[in-house]
């Protein structure tokens, strides 16, 4: 496991960061543990999660993800200082009106709740979830800024922020004298590319910011999991995968991204985590194994270098109509 810089911040993270999205919803908790720890010994010391997961599903009331996390550091011995965590703020924690958003009422309440559950002292990277249209974001910069003097936040990262949102916050924190965003968390893959590449891939590479993409495997269409002539089969995530990605050029990336697996005594899933390894611009891409049998197939993407012909090919076969 290779460790890069997180843009241009001294923090290193480990080259695959393990999202924990699943946990609580479809890997219980004996099987996020066995996740963890087989992360952990493999080298990856970049954990990402956030306070709403997995609010969604019936019966969880958020905090979920957050809490195994502090409960597996402390059952293993896990030491505090051997891994980076990283969670995010934004979404609906309760009822009430102040119960979501950038504010600094919500960041400063938060943040003591993300802490709890996770049963430590501070947050690696403290992220916003997506940006808040209710709350000025010098309100919001100002009030992470107080976190981070505290101690209580070492670094900022942005999630599924525009180009113009994220620059305006990086004049803002200029101007403010407070710490910026060093990480976006984009959602970025082989069939997702026009979102980040348009303008989003020239502002953090220009401003040294890193870039954690999400769903780097496509909810499971880059894993060989649909095919244009089977049926459906079901899964938690089958009519987003249908909805963003059953298209001619989906299919075709599919196709292409599949024979130069082959090529490589490879899985689908770990040429187009190699794809990502394989541009610059990327730190760390989030990977979600729901088991065992995922992870190690995720962990073989590392050792893949693809060619200069493979990957001109995916980038012609999967470009997006500019």
């Amino acid at each position: 496991m290779e460790y890069r810089k997180l843009g241009h911040t001294g923090l290193k993270v480990s080259e695959l960061c393990l999202g924990t999205m699943q946990f609580g919803w479809t890997a219980d908790e004996a099987l996020a543990y066995e996740i963890l720890n087989a992360a952990f010994a493999a080298g990856v010391n970049f954990i990402d999660t956030a306070d709403i997961y997995s609010r969604w599903v019936d019966g969880n009331p958020g905090g979920v993800a957050e809490e195994i996390i502090g409960r597996w550091m402390k059952k293993f011995n896990i030491p505090r200082d051997q891994v980076v965590i990283a969670t995010k703020v934004r979404g609906p924690m309760g009822d009430g009106p102040n119960d979501q958003g950038l504010s600094r009422y919500h960041i400063l309440n938060a943040v003591e709740d993300s802490l709890r559950r996770l049963d430590c002292d501070y947050i690696d990277l403290y992220q916003t979830h997506w940006y808040d249209e209710e709350t000025p974001i010098e309100e919001t910069l100002l009030a992470l800024d107080d976190l981070v003097r505290q101690g209580k936040v070492r670094y900022l990262g942005a999630s599924n922020y525009s180009a113009w949102r994220l620059m305006q916050a990086l004049w803002a924190a200029d101007t403010l004298k407070t710490p910026r965003y060093d990480s976006l968390q984009p959602h970025y893959n082989l069939g997702h590319r026009a979102e980040f590449e348009r303008e989003l891939a020239q502002v953090c590479q220009t401003y040294g910011i890193g870039v954690i993409p999400y769903s780097p495997l496509g909810g499971g269409f880059l894993t060989g999991k649909y095919r244009p002539d089977q049926p459906i089969p079901e899964s938690v995530r089958a009519d987003s995968a249908k909805r963003r990605y059953f298209t001619p050029r989906g299919w075709n990336t599919l196709e292409v991204t599949e024979n130069i697996a082959k090529r490589h005594n490879a899985s689908i899933s770990q040429i187009a985590l190699a794809w990502l390894l394989a541009n610059p611009v990327i730190t760390s891409p989030i990977i979600g194994p729901r088991n065992l049998t995922q992870l190690e197939d995720n962990f073989g993407s590392i050792n893949i270098k693809l060619s200069l012909e493979d990957k001109k090919l995916l980038d012609e076969t999967s470009m997006w109509e500019k």
